[in-house]
């Protein structure tokens, strides 16, 4: 009985391993594969982007900086590596992936700050799990997701979880037209509606140092790579009585001597609702002057 019993569990566990070896490897092949969306942007940013002037956040960073505007004013090649989502641990690695292949001239990192404490930032790693096994650099961040990271990354389908829908999308020709974009900018076109939100709350959050130390390695290892950095808080259609996220960038910044560009009030953006797609990220029309204006000041050398 006991040995008809080992012998059942040791065929159940042979056919789960090849089936997750047999899905894993499938839903690798097709998710490196992909031609298009914001997989095919993410492994672009890590393993072959070149370009001398590179856009690095979340959301706002992806709809906020047109390539056109920088490379017209720069006289410079751009590519923008934003990714809707996710924060500074996604970006502190994507810098270490494509520092070991080349130096950027100009690195723009646009953060909101973010730097409260916040389950979803770390489940949010999720996004790097593909690139596990190829990029050991980034392997103690994916690390933060949980302390059991490592041995689930032993299964060949979990870095791919519920993303099957999203791999076959990015492989369809029908997707780049869907979802177009250009050099990793993608557009907003339509315009914020309601009035402007006005917080004047001032009590302060609990800071998460995981995610203040990663900030702080972006700022240091871009500035050690000897490319151009500039941090950049672009605007939002928001008033804040305290904004904790700007003292904490401010600085970070000022003592290592890295240019902050703060529009969080920029009175040009606040005023004019029209440029906002919605209270936190500019539309098409908003980013084109937006990214004018940040062009401008890295051409003028400012500080």
């Amino acid at each position: 009985m006991f040995k008809k019993l080992a012998v059942n569990i040791i065929l159940v566990a042979a056919v789960v391993f090849v089936l997750d070896f047999a899905i894993g490897r499938g839903l690798r092949y097709f998710y490196f594969r992909e031609t298009s969306g914001f997989h095919y942007r993410t492994t672009y940013s890590m393993e072959q982007a070149d370009a001398e002037v590179l856009i690095f956040g979340s959301s706002r960073a992806n709809h906020h900086y047109v390539p056109e505007v920088f490379e017209d004013s720069l006289n410079q090649s751009f590519y923008n590596t934003g990714r809707d989502g996710n924060g500074i641990f996604y970006q502190a690695a994507l810098l270490r992936s494509i520092l070991k292949r080349y130096t950027p001239k100009v690195i723009i990192l646009d953060y909101r700050g973010e730097f409260g404490k916040n389950k979803q930032e770390y489940d949010q790693l999720s996004s790097l799990l593909p690139y596990y096994r190829t990029h050991p650099e980034i392997r103690d961040i994916v690390a933060l997701r949980s302390p059991y990271e490592k041995l689930k990354l032993g299964s060949e389908i979990y870095p791919f979880n519920s993303q099957a829908l999203t791999i076959a999308i990015g492989n369809l020709e029908l997707n780049k037209e869907r979802q177009a974009d250009n050099k990793g900018y993608v557009a907003l076109e339509t315009t914020w509606p309601p009035e402007m939100q006005v917080f004047t709350s001032t009590e302060s959050y609990v800071v998460d140092s995981n995610k203040v130390n990663a900030f702080r390695e972006f700022v240091v290892n871009a500035k050690q790579s000897g490319a151009r950095l500039y941090v950049v808080y672009s605007p939002l259609y928001q008033k804040l009585a305290l904004n904790q996220e700007v003292d904490i960038c401010r600085s970070i910044c000022a003592e290592e001597q890295v240019p902050f560009l703060d529009y969080s009030k920029d009175p040009f953006f606040i005023t004019r609702q029209e440029l906002f797609f919605d209270v936190v990220h500019l539309n098409h029309k908003g980013a084109t002057l937006f990214s004018s204006m940040v062009a401008s000041a890295i051409r003028n050398g400012h500080l």
